[in-house]
């Protein structure tokens, strides 16, 4: 497995991988890799001839009083495990490569990425889709993969791909969970354990939130009203949001319908944001 920090290098590598006829596949990530990324490694690995991994904290997805600074790193785990798992190549390129001195364009979706994270966090995905559309400037993948848990940010980056004619197939992999339920996430590292104890409310009121939905029930209000009472007896729970949307545009929905809709939640365990979703 190589290790490839240069822009340049990895570029030029990549249109030689492609020259010679093999499918490139990347995963893109920040790091912490936990089960939830190496199943996505997986996926490209069974679609493509060639995976690249790349490592790279994104300074401009953090706004303000945002956790960059204490987001964990650890690269050479993250290296070690990628070569376990049978990755191609890892990019880790620096901060000041990717956003030299005098680095000015930004890359914004103004529709998918308004609601929900969009507006608790509003630059949130200016940098992940400009990090996203340089990464594949970069990396020349045919074959890019994400993660269901971040639904809102694979539907960003699909608008922003079909939008832009980037020849490029998104594949989201499905959510993997913890045998206690929660969604994995790097920032779970931020948990002691009686905010994970807490935090597993959110799988639980999801699950509550779909037990309706299969047992007939279509009214938004409804479904949302008992995801917020599960969450709402946490005290160490605060919700940003809970929202049934449209898989697709992000939208909200005023009815449930099966096989098109999803409900998202945000929440704070104290400090630590978290995110996860269920298909409906």
């Amino acid at each position: 497995m190589q290790t490839i920090q240069s822009i340049h290098e990895m570029q030029s590598h990549a249109i030689s991988l492609r020259a010679s006829g093999q499918l490139i596949g990347l995963v893109p990530t920040m790091g912490c890799l936990h089960e939830g990324h190496l199943s996505l490694i997986d996926i490209a690995k069974e679609k493509t001839d060639k995976v690249i991994v790349s490592i790279f904290v994104n300074p401009t997805q953090f706004g303000p009083n945002e956790d960059y600074d204490e987001y964990p790193r650890n690269l050479e785990q993250d290296v070690a495990i990628c070569l376990e798992r049978g990755a191609d190549i890892v990019f880790n390129p620096s901060s000041e490569e990717i956003y030299p001195q005098g680095y000015s364009t930004y890359v914004k979706e103004e529709r998918v990425g308004q609601g929900m994270c969009g507006i608790s966090r509003p630059i949130h995905f200016r940098g992940v889709t400009t990090i996203c559309l340089k990464l594949f400037n970069i990396t020349r993948p045919d074959l890019a993969v994400f993660g269901q848990k971040d639904a809102q940010q694979c539907a960003v980056i699909k608008k922003m791909v079909s939008d832009l004619n980037l020849p490029i197939e998104i594949s989201v992999g499905p959510t993997l969970r913890d045998p206690d339920g929660l969604a994995t996430s790097s920032r779970n590292r931020y948990l002691s354990e009686l905010q994970r104890a807490d935090a597993l409310s959110i799988p639980f009121a999801l699950e509550e939130g779909r037990r309706l939905v299969e047992e007939g029930v279509r009214q938004v209000d409804r479904v949302v009203a008992e995801i917020t009472h599960h969450l709402s007896k946490c005290r160490r729970l605060r919700i940003i949001y809970v929202q049934v949307i449209d898989r697709e545009t992000m939208e909200p929905m005023r009815e449930i319908i099966i096989g098109k809709s999803l409900v998202a939640v945000a929440v704070w365990v104290d400090q630590t944001r978290l995110v996860d979703n269920i298909l409906l």
